[in-house]
């Protein structure tokens, strides 16, 4: 049977971005610290495969596709050879595949007019309280805390 309600399921991120612009910057020749301060620590580093680097992105939402990028990265030596792998999102592509969020139509305007501050600051000026009157000593007396020297118990 069908139903209306689903339980809600959590956004899923795993591995490195990789946007185009990064991938542009990539230069053959390059050495592997370049390399990494480009793209960040490789999501796989294999001890079999060490002339090798690779970046996998996955994504999924509740409701829409999942999103899976690839790159990979070959070095002969310490440096750059080539690099292959998925078309890739340029930063602000990726971004707006992120935003979740609905779109209204109109935006609110994020500036108050001066009518509205001098309302506002109406509202909200406070109101000095009348002084209140000091406290009346009380007309009890108390024994001394401490007895005198020389008195009888």
């Amino acid at each position: 049977m069908p139903t209306l309600i689903t339980p809600y399921k959590i956004d899923i991120v795993q591995g490195n971005v990789v946007t185009r612009e990064q991938a542009q910057a990539l230069k053959t020749g390059m050495s592997r610290g370049e390399v990494r301060d480009i793209l960040g620590s490789p999501l796989l580093a294999s001890v079999f495969h060490a002339e090798r680097w690779d970046y996998v992105f996955t994504f999924k939402r509740q409701g829409q596709e999942s999103q899976q990028r690839r790159l990979a990265v070959f070095f002969k030596g310490d440096v750059l050879e080539r690099f292959e792998g998925d078309e890739l999102p340029s930063e602000t592509e990726f971004v707006a595949s992120l935003d979740s969020r609905r779109k209204f139509g109109k935006v609110p305007p994020l500036e108050a007019t001066e009518a509205q501050l001098k309302s506002f600051q109406e509202k909200n000026t406070p109101v000095s309280p009348e002084p209140t009157p000091p406290a009346a000593s009380p007309d009890v007396s108390y024994p001394p805390l401490e007895s005198t020297p020389g008195a009888a118990r």
